[in-house]
C-alpha cells in the first residue's frame, strides 16, 4: 500500500507563489512516476507535471513557464513550486503515483491519489 499526503496549499494573491508538497510513505518502487494534477469546480481534472524516476520532468500546458516539478528522493518527497499564480490556477492539486515510467497525462494512468490541497489564488 502506498500513501500519499500533500501539504502546502493554502490563500495567495495572484502574482504570488506557493509550494506543495507531496510525501509518499509505504511500498517503495524502483521505477515509478509522480504527478500533479488539478480540478477545480465544475471542471474534469486536469494534468500538471510529472516526475519520471529517476529524473525526467514533463510540464503540462498550466505549468509551463511559472509551475517547477521537482523531487527529494531522500525525503520521498515531490514538491510544486508555483509562481505567478493566477485566478484561473484555483483549484484543489492532487498528486498522484504510477508504477513504473509513465507518460501518461490522464489521471487514469495513475494507481494512487493523495487527498488533495486546495490552491485559491485571489485577484
Amino acid at each position: 500500500q502506498v500513501q500519499l499526503v500533500e501539504s502546502g496549499g493554502g490563500l495567495v494573491q495572484a502574482g504570488g507563489s506557493l509550494r506543495l508538497s507531496c510525501a509518499a510513505s509505504g511500498r517503495t518502487f524502483t521505477s515509478y512516476t509522480m504527478g500533479w494534477f488539478r480540478q477545480a469546480p465544475g471542471k474534469e481534472r486536469e494534468f500538471v507535471a510529472h516526475f519520471r524516476s529517476p529524473g525526467t520532468t514533463y510540464h503540462g500546458d498550466p505549468a509551463k513557464g511559472r509551475f517547477t516539478i521537482s523531487r527529494d528522493s531522500a525525503k520521498n518527497t515531490v514538491y510544486l513550486q508555483m509562481n505567478s499564480l493566477k485566478p484561473e490556477d484555483t483549484a484543489v492539486y492532487y498528486c498522484a503515483l504510477a508504477i513504473g515510467v509513465v507518460r501518461s497525462t490522464t489521471s487514469n494512468g495513475y494507481a494512487y491519489w493523495g487527498q488533495g490541497t486546495q490552491v485559491t489564488v485571489s485577484s
